[in-house]
């Protein structure tokens, strides 16, 4: 009988990265032979965080006419994961429709984002039910106010993976527990062919040569200089995907990949766009996050270094050398890792037999 799996993660119409590892771990599950369905759920905001009143702030000044058109792509790329009908919360009597629950990626247990809530520690599930699959705190440190509830819960989940190690060193400070494992993001377990299903070309799109800026945070006059010229030198245009002033703002995931897989050169400050890059075997340039508010700089290093691509780290100039790249030794790795996570899985979905059936062919 075939497994019946909910997702628990950011419902978000507005960041590439959240909507594309949904996804991915949609379509992971769907091929270990389960159903899978992502199930919607609204986020807390605490009025007293100074973080989310910023946020606010930023996105009412900017809520323009371009914001609601680019939202428009962001609901045509959803049609392809399937949602639940309504809503949950930890009162939703749903855990004897399912077989299992997993709460992840993305930072679905970031305290800053309003995460961490009884529906991101899968409360309404069964104990057996709770699988927590490459989730990310998003910080190196959980503030104390949070302990003391967020062991009680994790101690109870049946199987933990975190995206990073901060993740892995948080959870087993606070449960005791000894089979936390750490996995790449689902993103990068799906092939180029893979995610060539699921991209388009922007309307936009004129021209077969250019540079692709993606910057989540600032970008000084001196870098946007650098970019600039090593465009002028090899006849590139540039795109500033995040650009609220630039046309390619109103594109969404699915033109974020095709964007990514025919870039002349990546350059960026962001973690999945350095996945992309890698997984379309692509030159990429990677920044470290000038806006100090909200670093990430950890997971890119986590990532770089785990796939031994710190040679693609700026180091104030773009060379040559950044032009050209070689990925054989990083696809290795990625096999790898890719093997980890169907191995998690199966473990964690009580689907062990597929392992021994793998050994036998």
């Amino acid at each position: 009988m075939t497994k019946k799996v909910g997702i628990v993660t950011i419902n978000d119409n507005n960041n590439y990265g959240n909507r594309l590892q949904n996804y991915a771990v949609q379509k992971k599950i769907q091929s270990l032979d389960c159903d899978s369905i992502t199930l919607k759920n609204h986020v807390t905001i605490n009025s007293k965080d100074k973080f989310f009143i910023r946020v606010i702030k930023f996105i009412l000044k900017n809520y323009k006419n371009k914001t609601k058109q680019r939202e428009k792509y962001f609901i045509d790329f959803n049609k392809n994961i399937i949602f639940s009908s309504n809503y949950i919360t930890p009162y939703s009597r749903i855990k004897n429709k399912f077989d299992a629950f997993i709460v992840g990626s993305d930072q679905v247990w970031n305290p800053n984002f309003g995460r961490l809530r009884d529906v991101d520690l899968l409360c309404f599930a069964n104990d057996n039910q709770r699988i927590a699959f490459s989730a990310s705190f998003g910080i190196s440190e959980l503030p104390e106010e949070y302990k003391e509830k967020t062991a009680n819960e994790l101690k109870k989940f049946k199987a933990i993976s975190v995206r990073e190690d901060d993740g892995k060193k948080i959870v087993e400070e606070l449960t005791g527990r000894n089979d936390v494992e750490v996995l790449v993001d689902p993103t990068m377990l799906l092939s180029a062919d893979e995610w060539d299903k699921v991209s388009k070309k922007p309307k936009q799109l004129k021209t077969n040569r250019y540079i692709l800026n993606y910057f989540l945070g600032e970008l000084c006059e001196n870098r946007k200089k650098e970019i600039e010229r090593i465009a002028k030198e090899n006849n590139c245009e540039i795109i500033n995907m995040l650009d609220k002033n630039s046309g390619f703002y109103e594109t969404g995931p699915s033109e974020f990949l095709y964007l990514e897989k025919n870039a002349f050169l990546i350059c960026t400050d962001s973690f999945h766009s350095c996945v992309f890059a890698i997984i379309y075997n692509r030159p990429f340039v990677v920044f470290d996050r000038e806006d100090k508010n909200i670093s990430m700089n950890s997971r890119i290093e986590t990532l770089i270094n785990k796939f031994e691509l710190e040679n693609r780290k700026f180091d104030g100039g773009i060379t040559e050398k950044n032009l050209k790249h070689d990925y054989t030794n990083a696809y290795k790795i990625l096999e790898k890792e890719k093997e980890k996570s169907y191995r998690f899985l199966l473990k964690a979905l009580n689907l062990e037999e597929k392992i021994e059936g793998k050994k036998s062919n």
